[in-house]
């Protein structure tokens, strides 16, 4: 990491990069805002954009399921939980009989109730608190490679799952008619959704996460003539509001993260007015 630093600083010679770990913020946040970027604008497609408030919920409730149960890592059963819930809710969306809103506020409720009841069991809850809110700041370097990892699964998945999702979106109808199996097709995107906040909670928090997914995909709408435009403009202003975040973060000494959702709300309100009618 020696040598990247050195890179960095040749490169970015700025004060609020001068200390490891902001280093290490902006590697984790140039690795996280991409996969909000891509994953978002379906998300906003697909009217889910409390979807990923039900996972963050789920991520308490997956912690909790591993302290019952002994797991050592979290991350296990956060993952296996998430996914387990965006399936259920995904296959009580596709039967009909309620409506998405309903049924994502229900498991949202639900896994935050229940996670709050387990962890806070003695007054335990105060250790697990950084989920609420998340710290980039405290990535390490190990974290980084599994990002890495990450991020070049999702872009691979989503090579394989956009252009099924997009036509079904526009016309279920028509994908129908050329074989594509929609309903598997959005099972893999929830799922792959849920992984990707699982990963991402520790450093986003439970609170912003949904911002950080809808923000600079919503901002994006606003602007995009195109759907590869949309894509590509999702995952430039992702990047423009981590990057502009953690560095205003640093001079108003306040919470990364927060910093980073706001920017994106920013911008998306910029762009607003420039939306066509």
């Amino acid at each position: 990491m020696n040598g990247l630093y050195a890179w960095m600083d040749a490169l970015l010679p700025f004060a609020w990069l001068q200390y490891a770990f902001m280093k290490n913020a902006l590697l984790a946040l140039l690795l996280l805002t991409p996969l909000f970027g891509l994953l978002g604008t379906m998300a906003v497609d697909q009217h889910m954009a409390f979807f990923s408030d039900a996972m963050g919920h789920a991520a308490l409730t997956g912690i909790a399921l591993g302290v019952l149960l002994g797991v050592r890592d979290p991350m296990v059963s956060m993952i296996a939980l998430g996914v387990l819930a965006a399936l259920l809710i995904t296959g009580i969306k596709q039967r009909g009989r309620t409506g998405s809103d309903t049924v994502i506020s229900v498991f949202s409720s639900t896994a935050i109730a229940l996670g709050l009841a387990v962890l806070s069991q003695g007054g335990g809850f105060a250790k697990y608190a950084n989920y609420l809110v998340g710290d980039v700041l405290a990535v390490a370097p190990v974290d980084l490679l599994g990002l890495l990892l990450c991020l070049a699964l999702t872009v691979a998945a989503w090579g394989v799952l956009y252009n099924p999702l997009l036509l079904a979106s526009i016309s279920p109808s028509l994908a129908k008619s050329r074989g594509i199996r929609a309903a598997l097709a959005e099972y893999a995107f929830v799922a792959l959704v849920a992984v990707v906040v699982m990963v991402s909670i520790r450093w986003v928090g439970v609170m912003l996460i949904n911002a950080l997914l809808v923000l600079p995909a919503a901002a994006a709408r606003n602007l995009a003539r195109s759907a590869a435009g949309y894509l590509r403009l999702s995952v430039g202003l992702a990047l423009c509001a981590g990057v502009s975040g953690l560095a205003l973060a640093y001079y108003l000494n306040t919470a990364a993260s927060a910093a980073v959702a706001l920017v994106a709300a920013g911008l998306f309100f910029i762009t607003l007015p420039l939306r066509p009618r």
